[in-house]
């Protein structure tokens, strides 16, 4: 087993991208190879179909109208649940928008996640217990908050870790090198990752940035950075968790880019991505599909079937029915609740117009 050398990263990074598995399912670096069982392999995979069947349905509700804001994940699950399969339940997770999946798989369940899609209060009620916020959608913000989260776990002499996730368009922002350069500084138990899908909405990786890759940023903050393929859910998950050990162990933080591509939309809310990318690039991402390499490697060995798949499908699509049922029995929210919710001690002008707004309610 290759054990990453995240010390001498920090002066000497070395950023070819890591791969386990290759586009055919085939192992290429077994070295790198997490040990695994073969119903954790299974499983990895599962959490990435999932994932899809998730993704595929939410675009469905959302043409249907019955969710609202929605960034597509598809080409993102094996970055997304690689890492999410790293993490320790008592870590501390802070995501941007597109990082439901990691949220819900961390503790979140469902219906909190499409209440939040539908802009509905009771999705931003976190159960007890689930250490996370409600997502991001300032681009790189999390970054600044992940580094004073993680500061405060090294205070409370936890062993766990603060995540957080932006996409490449979000290490352009400032928020991005404050939230590196405070954690590299006060060696705050963060793991950053930087999920690198070609485009910051329209705006492609070359033009964003001339670094070679995005991984080097960390270089100035001090901090290890490693590149690995993010179509590849055994390198993404081995990779994060070596990554995890060491910060835990009161190193400091890491930051992880991984490569990956979205295959749709930035979000469902009037972008089109065949304004700014051709077929040609799409069909040479599409064949790297990361279900697609997982499933062959499985089937290979015997362990994954279409019908395991289609059983599978079924499940995920009979909990998300569960999941929109209860969100489409919540109660309505109105106006003098927004109010209300402003302020945590409500102005009297505020008042006057929370009870204007009661009487006109029946309240």
């Amino acid at each position: 087993m290759t054990q990453l050398d995240f010390e001498s990263l920090k002066h000497t990074p070395k950023y070819e991208t890591l791969q386990v598995l290759n586009n055919d399912g085939e192992v290429v670096n077994p070295d790198l190879a997490p040990d695994l069982s073969d119903d954790q392999l299974v499983d990895l995979y599962k959490q990435m179909l999932w994932s899809r069947v998730l993704g595929d349905r939410s675009t469905k509700l959302n043409r249907q109208g019955r969710l609202g804001f929605f960034a597509p994940t598809a080409g993102e699950e094996a970055s997304q649940m690689g890492t999410s399969a790293a993490m320790d339940k008592g870590d501390f997770l802070l995501t941007a928008y597109r990082d439901i999946p990691e949220l819900v798989k961390h503790g979140l369940p469902l219906e909190k996640a499409f209440l939040w899609s539908i802009g509905h209060v009771n999705g931003n009620v976190y159960p007890d217990g689930l250490n996370a916020v409600p997502p991001q959608i300032i681009i790189g913000a999390q970054y600044a908050q992940t580094a004073g989260v993680a500061l405060g776990l090294k205070k409370k002499g936890s062993k766990n870790v603060a995540w957080t996730y932006t996409g490449d368009g979000g290490t352009s922002q400032g928020d991005f090198y404050e939230g590196i350069n405070f954690a590299g500084s006060f060696k705050a138990p963060a793991l950053f990752v930087v999920q690198n899908n070609g485009y910051a909405i329209s705006v492609p990786r070359k033009v964003q940035s001339s670094a070679p890759v995005l991984a080097q940023k960390a270089v100035a903050a001090g901090i290890p950075s490693v590149v690995v393929d993010g179509m590849d859910i055994l390198a993404v998950y081995e990779v994060t968790k070596q990554a995890r050990e060491w910060i835990a162990a009161g190193n400091g933080p890491v930051l992880v880019e991984t490569i990956c591509y979205r295959f749709g939309a930035h979000t469902l809310s009037g972008d089109d991505p065949k304004r700014y990318r051709d077929k040609s690039e799409e069909e040479e991402w599409f064949a790297k599909d990361p279900l697609i390499r997982m499933k062959k490697f499985l089937e290979n060995k015997g362990l994954w079937d279409d019908d395991k798949e289609a059983a599978y499908k079924e499940e995920v699509e009979n909990d998300i029915d569960k999941a929109m049922e209860i969100v489409e029995n919540q109660p309505t929210q109105k106006v003098s609740e927004f109010l209300e919710n402003t302020f945590d001690e409500t102005p009297s002008a505020i008042e006057r117009q929370v009870k204007e707004y009661q009487a006109k309610e029946g309240n």
